[in-house]
């Protein structure tokens, strides 16, 4: 049986080369190789079987792996690496800390979101340009409380691919179990920039009730990557005709394993605030999925 489950894991990860090799360009036949210690490397298959696998790693020389102790086996975009360095893929690049942007998820793709330990969403691409989701607050933990829920519908269009995107939706909810408590926002918006460093302008009108905002939010939202792992974020909302109030949004993005760890602080400005106050953010990204 032994025998037999080592052949099984050799033949996959030999059709997973395989796969690799004939389906990306010979420029980019580098591979990132995870074992199930946690341990992860870049380089080239120098040859394989049922025995071991032979892995020439860009920084420590050629490896000996048994299958039985290999996670992952993955081919690797040449985009990925910069100064020999792997840089990992941002696990919601559609996404500032909540607000979206221009791009869209790609058809397979999603990921959960949880912010506060509270707050749950969640959104999946049906294609390449559309992508739906929804979330909720389970307040009906704490004494039975009403408990928000809502959904969302994004339409993304690549004007000029990796630079120039627009993006269209909407976020509709309630509160669950109490009536006349519809919420909601349409919105549209436009991002400048790659996935890993983009500025985006956005506008929306919420509704609640059944009547719309007279009056418009506008968004204004960036994202920088500094290395392999970290991103700076910044989100900032405009609220039109109510004496300059504004919310401002600063802070970080950390990719720890694939999941997105975001915190920053969040800053009610404006004529009807008084004292400084800021307050702290912290949420999780974990994706799921075709990536």
């Amino acid at each position: 049986m032994k025998t037999f489950l080592t052949f099984s894991l050799t033949l996959v990860l030999v059709l997973t080369i395989t796969s690799g090799f004939s389906q990306n360009k010979p420029a980019t036949k580098i591979f990132r190789l995870e074992t199930k210690d946690g341990n992860g490397y870049i380089g080239e298959i120098v040859s394989i079987d049922s025995a071991k696998v032979l892995f020439r790693s860009q920084k420590l020389g050629d490896l000996t792996i048994q299958p039985k102790d290999i996670k992952s086996m993955v081919a690797v975009d040449s985009k990925q690496l910069k100064g020999g360095k792997f840089w990992f893929a941002n696990p919601q690049s559609t996404r500032s800390f909540f607000s979206p942007n221009g791009y869209g998820l790609k058809k397979g793709e999603g990921y959960y979101q949880n912010i506060w330990v509270l707050m749950n969403s969640f959104a999946v691409g049906i294609n390449d340009y559309v992508s739906v989701g929804g979330g909720l607050i389970p307040a009906f933990l704490f004494a039975g409380a009403s408990t928000p829920a809502w959904i969302t519908a994004k339409v993304s269009i690549p004007v000029s691919k990796d630079k120039f995107n627009l993006g269209a939706g909407v976020l509709a909810g309630s509160v669950l179990g109490e009536s006349n408590t519809g919420f909601g926002i349409f919105y549209g918006l436009a991002t400048v920039g790659s996935r890993d460093r983009n500025i985006s302008l956005g506008v929306g009108y919420g509704f609640a009730d059944g009547s719309i905002a007279s009056s418009p939010m506008i968004n204004l939202m960036g994202m920088y990557r500094v290395g392999p792992r970290s991103y700076l974020l910044t989100e900032n909302y405009f609220f039109a005709g109510s004496d300059g109030a504004m919310i401002l949004m600063v802070g970080a993005r950390q990719i720890i394993r694939e999941a997105g760890l975001d915190y920053g602080l969040m800053i009610p400005a404006g004529n009807g605030i008084g004292s400084l106050v800021a307050v702290p953010w912290l949420g999780i990204t974990i994706p799921f999925g075709r990536r």
